[in-house]
C-alpha cells in the first residue's frame, strides 16, 4: 500500500467534526494573544492580519483539494465543506474586527470601502463568500441541483480576490503575499489542465 493509499484510509476514519475543532484552535489562540498582549503594540491590527491570513490559508487549502485528488490521488473531499465554512468564519471575523474594533465609525467604514481599493476588493470577496456559506448544506445541494455546482465556482473568485486583497494591503515589496497569490493562481491553473481522458478523445477525433 502506498503512502497516499494509507493517508486516504486514515482520513476516511476521521469524522468531519474533528476538522471543525482543529480549525477553530488558531482563532481561539490569536484572540487569546490579542487579549493578553501577545500581538505586539498594535494588537487590533495584528488580530485583523492573523484572522485574514488564516482565512486565506483555508481558501487555498480548499482550492487544493480537487487538484490533490486529480494529480496525487489524495482524497480529502469529505473535508472540503468544513474547510470552506471555516474559511468563511475567519473571513467574517477578520471583517468584524475591522468594523467593530478598528474603524468603529459607520461613515468612515463606508468611506474606506469606496476609497481604498484593497478594502473594496476584500468586501467583494466577503459578499461572494456569503452565498457559498449559506448554501453549504445538504438541503441547498438538493434544492439547487446543478446550479449548486455553478454557484460554488465563486470559490475561485473568492480565493483570487483574497490573494489580491493581501497583495494590495502589503506595504512595499513583501514576499509572503506574493507567495499566497502564486499559490492561488497555480491551483486555479491546475484546474485548467485538460484531463487525460479528454486529451485522448481529442487525439482520436483528430
Amino acid at each position: 500500500m502506498s503512502v497516499i493509499d494509507t493517508v486516504n484510509t486514515l482520513t476516511r476514519r476521521i469524522p468531519t467534526w474533528v476538522v471543525y475543532v482543529l480549525l477553530t484552535v488558531p482563532g481561539v489562540w490569536v484572540f487569546y494573544l490579542g487579549f493578553t498582549g501577545g500581538l505586539g503594540v498594535e494588537p487590533i491590527k495584528a488580530l485583523e492580519h492573523e484572522l485574514g491570513e488564516i482565512a486565506l490559508q483555508l481558501l487555498i487549502a480548499g482550492l487544493a483539494i480537487t487538484p490533490a485528488r486529480r494529480f496525487l490521488k489524495l482524497n480529502l473531499l469529505k473535508f472540503r465543506r468544513a474547510i470552506g465554512l471555516m474559511a468563511f468564519v475567519y473571513i467574517a471575523l477578520h471583517l468584524l474586527v475591522w468594523l467593530v474594533l478598528d474603524v468603529q465609525i459607520l461613515s468612515q467604514i463606508w468611506a474606506d470601502i469606496l476609497k481604498r481599493p484593497y478594502i473594496t476588493i476584500g468586501m467583494v470577496a466577503f459578499l461572494l463568500a456569503l452565498p457559498l456559506a449559506l448554501t453549504s448544506n445538504n438541503l441547498s445541494v438538493r434544492r439547487l441541483g446543478k446550479r449548486w455546482g455553478q454557484l460554488h465556482k465563486l470559490t475561485y473568485a473568492v480565493g483570487l480576490l483574497g490573494g489580491l486583497h493581501f497583495v494590495m494591503l502589503a506595504k512595499g515589496f513583501q514576499l509572503e503575499p506574493l507567495i499566497y497569490m502564486a499559490l492561488v493562481l497555480g491551483l486555479l491553473g491546475l484546474r485548467a489542465v485538460p484531463k487525460a481522458s479528454r486529451v485522448a478523445k481529442a487525439r482520436v477525433s483528430a
